[in-house]
């Protein structure tokens, strides 16, 4: 099995922000800039599989970039997401939260956010 590239920019130093159980790592193929990913320094791959003190930290250091990428970008909006095994899109192995700034005109119509990794069900308002 290849090493964890998570663990291998951790071990490299390419972090942005950091706390004793995770940090956060600009996303190597980010949708938007400043496309941040919230990472725990433990290599488990299901987000839900780790210490509830784990998870904390994750979502704590979330808040974190948020507020960092406020003040850096001044984005109009967010899309925070995370990906839970292979049939949910989880390509990594390691978990990860995906913190994504928006701005208002970087797509047509951002209605739907999230709901759009299954298509024919994001345009809920048309049915």
């Amino acid at each position: 099995m290849p090493p964890c590239p998570f663990c291998a920019r951790i071990a490299a130093g390419e972090i942005v922000l950091a706390a004793d159980r995770a940090v956060a790592l600009a996303d190597a193929y980010p949708v938007a800039p400043g496309h941040t990913l919230v990472v725990p320094r433990a290599c488990v791959a299901d987000l839900f599989e780790l210490p509830p003190e784990d998870r904390r930290a994750v979502w704590d250091l979330v808040d974190e970039v948020v507020a960092h990428l406020r003040q850096r970008l001044a984005p109009d909006g967010f899309n925070v997401g995370v990906n839970v095994g292979a049939a949910a899109g989880q390509t990594v192995t390691h978990a990860h939260v995906h913190v994504v700034p928006r701005r208002r005109g970087d797509v047509p119509d951002p209605r739907g956010g999230v709901r759009w990794v299954i298509p024919d069900k994001a345009r809920y308002w048309r049915s």
